[in-house]
């Protein structure tokens, strides 16, 4: 991953309503959820989520699919487990990891 994506990422993460957003997402795994479940579920207003999912979505954490009227948002997984490589990526100052962090990873 490019640092400027890493940076793009981060920043996204960096707003506590993103952040919880994110991970109920995570939560709800590749299901995903509806805006308006997770409008009510989180307490946040409609206008207000459709806001932070865009930037979510701009720094590639989440995915949308159209399923007849609805849009389904969820964690972009692979994209969640390349920022987390990257920031791990000389966890052990350049030696050989105890950790292997593709294993770290998460399956989904």
């Amino acid at each position: 991953m490019e640092e400027n994506e890493i940076v793009r990422s981060l920043s996204a993460l960096a707003h506590p309503v993103r952040l919880r957003v994110f991970r109920a997402l995570v939560v709800a795994g590749r299901e995903g959820m509806l805006p308006g479940t997770m409008a009510e579920g989180l307490g946040i207003p409609a206008n207000t989520l459709s806001f932070h999912l865009k930037e979510l979505a701009h720094a590639g954490l989440v995915t949308q699919e159209r399923a007849s009227r609805n849009i389904i948002y969820r964690a972009a997984f692979s994209h969640m487990n390349a920022v987390l490589g990257y920031l791990t990526e000389n966890c052990c100052q350049g030696a050989e990891c105890s950790i292997d962090v593709a294993s770290a990873a998460c399956p989904c």
